[in-house]
Order: C-alpha cells, then sequence, then structure tokens
C-alpha cells in the first residue's frame, strides 16, 4: 500500500527464472492508486458513521456504503502488490541481503514514525474525549513516551509496515532454507493449482472457510502477536503476490477472468449493501444469520475485486511515464504521514462549524500538503531521509541463477557488484 506501500512493483517475468524481475507500470498506477483510496478512506472514517480517532460533528450515515464498497479490500490488495514487489527485491539479491534490506527499510521508518509521527493522533483523540487538555509537547513527553501509560507509544496505522516486514522475513528465510528443487517444485506446483478458474475460486473458498468455519466471529486486530483472522486473509495475499512475480502462464488468467471477477464483486457488493439498508443503516449483528451472508458477501468481493484490479493493471500499460518516478518516491513517505494529518486537520477544523463538503475539501487539501511537504524534506534530509521512508542505500546485485522458482543466487561472488535502490522504494 510496492516492496511495501512504496516500492515499485515487478513487471511481467523474464523468461529466465534467475534474471532479475522488471518494474510493472501497471502494478506502479495501481499502488498508487490503493493509497489514494486509503487517504480517502481515512477521510471517510472522520465523516462516517463508525467510531475513529475524531468524527465529524455532524456525520454522514449514508456514507458507510461507500467505507463498505473499499473496506473488504483494500488492505488485501496492498498485500498482494507488497508480496509482488518483495519477489521483486529478491530477484536482484542474495536472500541474506534481502533479509538485512527489509529490516533497515522497514523498521527504521516504523521506528521513527511510531515515536514521533503518529503521537498527535492519540493527543488528538484525547483532547476530543476530554481526558487531557494540555499540549501536544506535554503530552508526548509526559503520556506519549511514558512507560507507565498502556496503550503508548501505537503504531496506529503504521502497523501494516509490521506485517510486512514480517512476511518478509519468512519468505526470505524460507528462501534461504529450502534448496533450489523444492523451491522450483512449490512454484510450479501453486502455478497449477491456481490455474483457470481456480485462480478465482479457491482463494474465494479460503475466504469463505476462514470467516464462515474457523473465525465466524473473528476480526483482524492489526497486531501481529494476536491476530490470527488477519494473517490467515493477509499472508495469502501476500504469498500469491510473490508467486504472481513469476508465474508466467497466470498473466492470460487473470486478463481472461477479470469480466467475472468484476460481477462476482459487484454481487457481493450489492448484498452487502442491501442487509445494512433493511437494518436501518447498519451492519449485521454479530451472530445472526445475517451476519453470516455478510461475511460471506464481503469474501467473494475481496478475492473479485483483487482478480478484476489485476486484469486492469495488466491492460492500462503506462499512462503518466513522467509522473509514475514521482509517485512511486512519494507513496511511502505519504503513508506514514497520511493519517495523522487528517486527524490534526480535521481537529482543526471540527469546531469551525463549518459544512461537511468545506472540510472534506481542507481536509484533502491538508492531508495532500502534508504528505507532499513530508515526502519533500526526505528528499532534502540526505542520508535521513530513510527515517522518512526514502533511501538510496545499495543493495547487492544478484550474481547467478536460481536453479529454481524462487529466488536464491547460485555461488555468489565473494564482492558482489551492488546497485543504487530506487529512492522511496520500500
Amino acid at each position: 500500500m510496492s516492496e511495501t506501500i512504496a516500492g515499485s512493483c515487478a513487471g511481467p517475468p523474464p523468461r529466465s527464472p534467475s534474471a532479475a524481475i522488471a518494474r510493472h507500470a501497471g502494478l506502479d498506477w495501481l499502488r498508487t492508486g490503493a493509497f489514494g483510496l486509503l487517504i480517502l478512506y481515512h477521510i471517510g472514517l472522520y465523516f462516517g458513521p463508525w467510531g475513529w480517532h475524531i468524527n465529524a460533528v455532524d456525520p454522514v450515515p449514508d456514507l458507510i456504503y461507500a467505507l463498505t464498497l473499499l473496506n473488504p479490500w483494500r488492505m488485501t490488495l496492498l498485500f498482494v502488490v507488497s508480496g509482488y514487489a518483495s519477489r521483486a527485491l529478491l530477484s536482484r539479491s542474495a536472500p541474506g541481503a534481502f533479509l538485512r534490506s527489509r529490516s533497515v527499510r522497514l523498521l527504521v521508518p516504523l521506528a521513527f514514525g511510531t515515536l514521533l509521527v503518529v503521537a498527535p493522533q492519540p493527543w488528538v483523540e484525547q483532547r476530543v474525549a476530554g481526558n487531557y487538555d494540555g499540549g501536544l509537547l506535554g503530552y508526548w513527553l509526559k503520556s506519549y513516551l511514558s512507560p507507565h501509560v498502556s496503550g503508548t507509544p501505537t503504531f496506529d496505522n503504521l502497523w501494516f509496515l509490521v506485517y510486512i516486514w514480517a512476511y518478509s522475513m519468512v519468505i526470505g528465510l524460507v528462501v534461504w532454507a529450502l534448496p533450489a528443487s523444492a523451491r522450483a517444485s512449490l512454484q510450479r506446483g501453486a502455478t497449477r493449482l491456481l490455474s483457470g478458474w481456480r485462480l478465482l475460486a479457491l482463494p474465494i473458498l479460503w475466504l469463505l472457510m476462514v470467516r464462515l468455519v474457523l473465525l465466524p466471529t473473528g476480526a483482524p486486530t492489526n497486531r501481529l502477536l494476536h491476530d490470527l483472522s488477519g494473517h490467515l486473509g493477509y499472508f495469502p495475499a501476500f504469498l500469491f503476490g510473490f508467486l504472481l512475480a513469476r508465474a508466467d502462464g497466470l498473466r492470460p488468467v487473470i486478463r481472461r477472468l477479470g469480466g467475472p471477477a468484476a460481477m462476482l464483486a459487484v454481487a457481493g457488493y450489492v448484498v452487502m449493501a442491501v442487509l445494512i439498508y433493511r437494518l436501518g443503516g447498519q451492519e449485521p449483528a454479530s451472530g445472526t444469520s445475517a451476519r453470516m451472508l455478510f461475511r460471506a458477501a464481503a469474501s467473494v468481493m475481496n478475492w473479485g475485486v483483487i482478480i478484476a484490479l489485476l486484469a486492469l493493471a495488466e491492460r492500462i500499460g503506462d499512462p503518466a511515464p513522467r509522473w509514475r518516478p514521482v509517485l512511486n518516491n512519494a507513496v511511502f513517505p505519504a503513508y506514514i504521514v497520511h493519517q495523522t494529518a487528517i486527524v490534526v486537520v480535521a481537529w482543526w477544523l471540527r469546531p469551525l462549524g463549518l459544512p461537511n463538503g468545506a472540510q472534506f475539501v481542507l481536509i484533502l487539501a491538508g492531508t495532500a500538503f502534508a504528505c507532499w511537504g513530508f515526502y519533500t524534506i526526505g528528499r532534502l534530509a540526505g542520508p535521513f531521509g530513510l527515517l522518512f521512508g526514502l533511501s538510496n542505500r545499495p543493495i547487492p546485485r544478484r550474481s547467478g541463477g536460481s536453479g529454481g522458482g524462487l529466488e536464491r543466487p547460485r555461488n555468489p561472488p565473494m564482492r558482489p557488484r551492488r546497485e543504487f535502490a530506487k529512492q522511496g522504494s520500500a
């Protein structure tokens, strides 16, 4: 929401399984668009009926239909694209270098964001709730960083970076440990398993089993060590993206299934919207048959949207090649800061009594300005740009075939050539 949410996406895989994966313009734009929708989603949480860090004085109940349109698939898409881009990174480096690079590129901005950037969000939440009436600096020093206050510091919206780091560590260690023949067999077997109509049906069946049978009342918690429901959905999506980067045979299948997938997604959303409408603008209560139908429809919509969007990415090409590298670089810094910007700007505007339309325009403009400013500061910060999600640290270049589907250089030289990573590819 990318090598994480911010990195460049790999393109159609080369014929040689040992070659580095090129960029894929369609997926670059898909990731950028997904992040734009994420900003709109979080602004929608301010105006919508669901509880958030801060809510508008005059909420818009019907926004539940727009939020429901995005909620089932927005994070799944980011995990698919992140898995794809992680495979691209691994195609250009040894597993050990991949593990080190992922740790630095994700954990450093995560720490900076958690300690500084995210802090205004709980401060605003406490101010709105009437639990704190002091300034931000005092809150940060006395409460946010205090070991005696539970719940802070907090990852908040940066939880995604924690998950991508954990999944990258798992996949890097597996590639490091497995022999080439086993890795090649896994790649071939998974590609065959998902060929044809099974690419659409099997993931939907998996989601239905998780949400209706294994965890019928479960929901993602965004807490790495206490999120079985989240991991059962997010990690398979990450693995699918990882697989897709080398699965030539799945590309035409995705293009063929784009239309049917879109129809399934529309059908799933219609079921969810009808249930909300019949319940007076509310989601079905947990434990009811209506709730189970709602979860089933969300599962169908989830994967239907993913396949439809991947099919779109295969077709759109590169409509604005001049802007794509700039946006690729800016996405990760913007991801770090965008939710804090939304919360703070909304808090400033809330007491003014402006119409919701005017508030929306000002929040969107303020968030865009904050994202671009954060990115610009990172670009000017030199080596400290890493804190902002930017880096030009060199990473090792692959130097040999893997002999199989998953990337692992064979007999790397003692002093491998190095190349500079694209700034902003996280």
